[in-house]
């Protein structure tokens, strides 16, 4: 290994030792739901206060005191908060809302494409969404 590669790998642990922990795990602690999907979080204490960032983009229904579903409502991103009585933070985390890849046909014409969301019938999703690898349909 020369030198130069080993000052480049000595900056790099550098660099991840000075971050915070939540920093480099990141990516780890994002909540992801599909589109039009559900998915139950079960809280270890009651939640008084449910606080979605953008409810264009998710959506947060209190089913009990210890259970929040959390419903993707279309693309994006956005964050969900969790209070308890007395105002601390359960749950304050990135909400990520994607489509549900196994259920979407790509339709490429020259530089356009249509994304339809095929469950069970295939309807129009989002036309000219921005692409994912792959240059075939996918169902």
């Amino acid at each position: 290994m020369s030198s130069a590669s080993k000052a480049r790998i000595a900056v790099v642990l550098t660099v991840l030792a000075a971050m915070p922990a939540t920093a480099v795990l990141a990516s780890d602690e994002m909540l992801r739901v599909s589109m039009n999907h559900a998915r139950v979080l079960k809280l270890d204490r009651p939640v008084s206060k449910v606080i979605i960032g953008n409810s264009k983009v998710a959506d947060a229904t209190v089913a009990d005191a210890r259970t929040i579903v959390l419903t993707g409502r279309s693309f994006g991103t956005t964050n969900l908060v969790l209070l308890d009585a007395q105002g601390n933070a359960i749950v304050d985390e990135r909400v990520i809302v994607s489509i549900d890849e196994g259920n979407t046909v790509r339709v490429f014409r020259q530089t356009a494409r249509t994304v339809l969301s095929c469950t069970p019938n295939c309807e129009e999703h989002s036309p000219n969404e921005s692409a994912s690898a792959g240059t075939s349909a996918s169902q």
